[in-house]
């Protein structure tokens, strides 16, 4: 006779009854939307429209040789379908964020999580959580290095404590120019996906950024600080809507971010 599978925690419980939407399904996107399903979150969305391409598959993980040529959405979901419990979902929002569908697209979700490559994703992806209400985990990775961190539904602190507005053209390369380690993917996503499911759990870990430096081997994490002249969560905030220009503009802010040094033991 077979032993009886064990009886679910409260925590996988509440798990199951829990929404995420995954912001691309790319390096970031892959491992942390894979962590959720086998974590047992009920519902995990990705948004894409991108084909798998060649020089994705070392740190896309869901994709295989066979998969190059094919939308990412349907290579994403039969991969992830294999990880199935009875009861969860997968399911495919074939688009990317973009300023007429993030509000509706945030909404439906208990938490989204974003690993996007440039900037104005980043931002757009804030504001439209935070102006619905919704937690939101950043993540990125470039070379060596990974980051993380998680911003609370109100979002205080929020992106824009951190990095204001978006930089000039010159401020930064993203992975596709500067190159990235494929664990350093893997890295950045389980980070992403162990912020969500705190989230999920009842146990948020907000306004702490979290940096891996593949080099060295080495986890820290940092306290970020929210900002009073912060133009989307600060006393005098001004966004209150999507705008569309402002996600292609090429401004840079001169503030100094916004962190305090502290270590946290990890």
């Amino acid at each position: 006779m077979e032993a009886p599978l064990p009886k679910p925690d409260a925590t996988t419980a509440a798990l199951a009854n829990q929404r995420a939407l995954v912001v691309g399904a790319g390096g970031l996107g892959c491992p942390a939307a894979l962590s959720l399903v086998k974590a047992g979150v009920g519902t995990v969305a990705l948004a894409d429209d991108d084909q798998v391409e060649l020089t994705n598959l070392h740190r896309q993980l869901l994709y295989t040789d066979a998969d190059v040529g094919r939308d990412k959405l349907d290579a994403a979901y039969e991969a992830l379908a294999r990880e199935l419990a009875p009861g969860q979902r997968v399911e495919r929002v074939r688009t990317r964020l973009l300023p007429e569908n993030a509000r509706a697209l945030v909404r439906d979700f208990d938490v989204v999580l974003e690993g996007a490559d440039n900037f104005a994703t980043k931002f757009l992806a804030a504001d439209a959580c935070h102006l619905e209400g919704r937690p939101l985990v950043h993540g990125a990775a470039v070379r060596f290095r990974a980051t993380a961190w998680c911003v609370g539904g109100p979002g205080r602190p929020c992106y824009r404590c951190l990095f204001e507005d978006l930089p000039g053209d010159a401020a930064g390369q993203n992975c596709a120019e500067a190159g990235v380690m494929g664990p350093v993917c893997g890295v950045a996503g389980a980070l992403m996906a162990d912020l969500a499911l705190d989230v999920l759990s009842g146990s948020p870990r907000f306004g702490l950024l979290f940096s891996y430096d593949g080099l060295a081997d080495r986890l820290r994490a940092v306290e970020v600080h929210a900002r009073d002249t912060c133009p989307l969560c600060g006393s005098l905030a001004r966004i209150s809507e999507i705008d569309e220009s402002s996600y292609i503009r090429a401004a840079c802010a001169t503030d100094t971010p916004a962190t305090h040094p502290t270590q946290h033991p990890l």
